[in-house]
């Protein structure tokens, strides 16, 4: 009786999540109705004009999008080589030894600090750096919102990776350096290969975060509606426009901005989709 019940609450709690998503969903599908039926949904996705005057409003999406993969992918070029470092660092050359305990305890740390922290960490100590250093107010606002974007995933990223690495049976270990090899010949051929699966679970995660992210972007990234001429330009985000004009949209311009939220929860269900296939490819490596 008692596993019938407990069956029962976990069906019960896997429904509600199944009907919260659709719940979501439908909100968002019925809210930019107005939208799409006065743009068509590739119109509104492909066009890059984004102006809200009465007399000649018209809307589009490709701006905020460009924006939003600028500042995602390229935060998360940056993350990989030093959230990796520090999952290696963890979960494989120093695991169970007292350094390691101080780094995930300072991993853990930056992993909780608000990411409106981070925006201001961002606009008034990185910012001014450039400047001083001779960059225009307005230049790199792509490159510093991917930059303090890199800085918030990392410790997610490395965290989930040191975990996935430190599971590794150490049997599998030690039949390698029972046969001469090294340490890194046993990180290249042992441990990265047995865990990617989790690895590559841990930076979509973590690329997530960082398509989703909206108040340290919005402080730093310029918050211009155009298309970003490269990392030295300003731009918008999904989030981002969404954070600064919803509170005073209203008519089209409110259906507009839902159906970029709507765009965001198709890009990022899609990103996720993607890496289930590809974490499958390699767990049956």
């Amino acid at each position: 009786m008692k596993d019938k019940i407990f069956r029962s609450l976990l069906f019960a709690a896997a429904l509600f999540i199944l009907l919260l998503s659709a719940a979501i969903v439908y909100a968002l599908v019925s809210r930019s109705g107005e939208t799409f039926q006065a743009y068509g949904f590739w119109g509104f996705v492909t066009n890059a004009e984004w102006d809200p005057r009465s007399a000649t409003e018209e809307y589009g999406a490709f701006s905020f999008i460009m924006g939003t993969l600028y500042t995602a992918f390229f935060s998360l070029l940056l993350c990989v080589p030093f959230s990796l470092a520090v999952a290696l660092f963890n979960g494989e050359y120093f695991k169970g030894k007292k350094i390691s305990g101080v780094v995930r305890s300072v991993v853990d740390l930056l992993a909780g600090i608000p990411s409106i922290v981070y925006g201001l960490w961002g606009f008034y100590t990185v910012r001014p750096l450039l400047i001083e250093l001779g960059v225009s107010a307005q230049g790199f606002s792509i490159f510093l919102s991917a930059l303090v974007l890199a800085i918030m995933i990392i410790p997610y990223a490395s965290s989930l990776s040191g975990e996935f690495l430190s599971m590794i049976p150490n049997n599998l270990k030690e039949g390698a350096y029972s046969l001469g090899a090294t340490r890194l010949e046993v990180v290249q051929h042992i441990s990265l290969p047995a865990a990617a699966s989790g690895i590559v679970a841990s930076y979509i995660l973590a690329l997530g975060r960082a398509l989703g992210e909206t108040m340290a972007v919005t402080m730093l990234i310029g918050n211009t509606n155009r298309i970003p001429g490269g990392l030295r330009d300003t731009g918008n985000t999904m989030a981002s426009v969404i954070a600064n004009q919803f509170g005073e949209a209203d008519g089209l311009k409110l259906s507009a901005l839902i159906a970029i939220g709507l765009l965001l929860f198709i890009i990022t269900a899609l990103i996720n989709l993607i890496a289930k296939l590809v974490m499958k490819k390699l767990s049956h490596a």
